[in-house]
């Protein structure tokens, strides 16, 4: 008797475990979908285990509207299987790293709703009852308490429960995901999500499938300093979850902050083909981070065909979609230094989309066309973008959005620091500058921009060149490629003002940088041909 059981047990954890690759269906039939591996054991049948496993697996990469799919599926098989109303809950709150700009009044109203029905349907291990306690943490006292002070409370709880099921590689996940979410963006020292990390590499190291554990240690190294380190979880991400659009496009954060600009696009490319642009955010946010990396390699061509696809793509009411929409012309106009371009980007009405309700997203278009303004030697014009950025970060800051509200003060100061500058008072706008660009390198990227639109201290870098000082220029343009390695446009200007500054070994070593990073070119840009004059060539 006791021997059938163990098969019986057997059989069932194998069938969870095959079934988590599910067969999901296309408009030729179905095929399996790779979603990588994923054993998030529940009090369930064997179907509604194998199911269930399938959702947390879509979880894991963010594929919300499946995971909720997949739970209805589950409680078709075994109404009984309450944790299938938590994984529903916890789907609903959308991306952590977006909060709270995600969290949905439907999401906020129906959470506790479904936790409630996780306990009616059943939970029945303590275990299973410590989960839906912990999310329903989150939830709690919604009128009272802000959105932070919940999150770190949401955090303890799985640390909590982490702890107490040490053999429960799924509680470890889900905590380092709430710890790297809840980083302090003024911490320099990492320590959330250097812990995260830790916590999550030795499961990496037993579940080397886990889409999880891939995809969160990208996010936990999502930052400068310590992109390196998840090169590997990077180039791993996508072959362990191939068939879903954010597992192909998280590596590019990587690749992004680490300059492997052909993998960033190759990576972005099949996230963006694979994306449904009727439900998600995913091929647009792709988009972006596609054609920064174009930009890089001087492809200027392969940059505006990605904008024009995306000029006429159907795009819903969220930030990772209006964002792109103002970024991509903006970066395009930029990274040329096409100043005018820039400045004569269409202004658009806050009432209208993409703007809506995203004061991020319109800053960028205001930040654009401020710095073209600026550097194209109309200050008046600089100086209204600046003040409309004002009105943008007020915005940002009533909405409480505090993160953005930062970011858009910097950008305007950044305008302002060139108009003073191109009024000729040159001394005061390189001031406005420097401490411009110290406030930008001291806080961190947001997840929906593969970086700023162009860095602060490029700016001031490209300002310290037009006032002839070609050896501070050099030294704020590789200040930057410590922070942005492998950026076309600041090797270009490295180069040029080690020239200008007679520092020949220098000139000659950014010169050869650039060649090489722009061997695929596809535009005749200038800096390409200065730099082959240079080397003599």
């Amino acid at each position: 008797m006791r021997s059938v059981r163990k098969r019986t047990v057997l059989v069932s954890t194998l069938l969870a475990l095959v079934l988590t690759q599910v067969a999901r269906a296309d408009d030729k039939g179905s095929h399996p979908a790779v979603i990588g591996d994923v054993h998030f054991k529940v009090e369930c049948n064997a179907t509604a285990q194998a199911k269930f496993n399938v959702a947390v697996a879509y979880y894991h990469s963010f594929q919300w509207q499946r995971v909720i799919a997949t739970a209805d599926d589950v409680l078709k098989v075994d109404p009984t299987c309450g944790m299938a109303h938590w994984v529903k809950a916890l789907a609903m709150l959308d991306n952590p790293f977006a909060w709270p700009v995600t969290l949905s009044e439907k999401a906020i109203a129906e959470g506790p709703v479904l936790l409630d029905a996780a306990r009616k349907a059943g939970l029945k291990t303590q275990r299973e009852r410590d989960y839906v306690d912990a999310l329903a943490i989150f939830f709690k006292d919604l009128n009272t308490t802000n959105y932070r002070e919940r999150a770190e409370s949401f955090e303890k709880a799985m640390a909590q429960l982490a702890q107490q099921n040490a053999d429960d590689s799924e509680a470890t996940v889900l905590y380092a995901l709430i710890l790297s979410r809840n980083f302090d963006p003024t911490d320099k020292t990492y320590r959330n999500q250097l812990h995260a990390a830790e916590l999550l590499e030795p499961i990496f190291a037993r579940e080397p499938n886990h889409p999880g554990v891939a995809h969160y240690l990208i996010h936990s190294y999502d930052y400068p300093p310590l992109a390196k380190r998840g090169i590997d979880a990077a180039r791993k991400y996508a072959k362990i979850a191939p068939d879903t659009p954010h597992s192909l496009h998280m590596p590019s954060h990587i690749f992004t902050l680490t300059g492997f600009w052909q993998e960033s696009i190759d990576t972005n490319r099949r996230a963006a083909e694979m994306a449904d642009d009727s439900i998600t955010h995913d091929g647009h946010h792709a988009s972006d981070y596609m054609v920064y990396a174009h930009l890089q390699l001087g492809q200027d061509l392969a940059a505006r065909k990605i904008m024009e696809q995306e000029q006429v793509r159907h795009g819903i009411d969220m930030i990772g979609v209006a964002y792109p929409y103002a970024a991509i012309p903006a970066r395009i106009a930029l990274e040329r230094r096409a100043w005018r371009e820039a400045a004569d980007l269409p202004l658009y009405a806050r009432d209208t989309y993409p703007w809506k309700k995203y004061p991020q997203a319109e800053a960028v278009n205001a930040f654009a066309r401020g710095v073209g303004s600026a550097m194209s030697g109309e200050p008046a014009k600089a100086n209204f973008e600046a003040k409309r950025l004002i009105k943008l970060r007020d915005a940002a800051t009533a909405m409480k959005l505090n993160y953005w509200a930062d970011q858009i003060d910097i950008q305007a100061e950044v305008v302002r620091g060139l108009a003073d500058f191109a009024e000729g008072k040159r001394d005061e706008g390189i001031a406005i500058l420097h401490r411009a660009a110290e406030r930008e390198d001291a806080s961190a990227k947001n997840v929906v921009t593969p970086g700023p639109v162009v860095p602060a201290r490029e700016m001031l870098a490209t300002i310290l060149e037009r006032d002839r000082k070609p050896a501070d220029a050099l030294a704020e343009f590789e200040k930057v490629l410590e922070q942005h390695p492998n950026r076309y446009r600041t090797i270009a200007g490295a180069a040029q003002n080690a020239k200008q500054a007679g520092n020949e070994q220098k000139a000659d070593h950014y010169a050869e940088l650039l060649l090489k990073l722009a061997e695929h070119a596809d535009s005749p840009r200038p800096e390409i041909a200065e730099a082959k004059s240079m080397l003599g060539m």
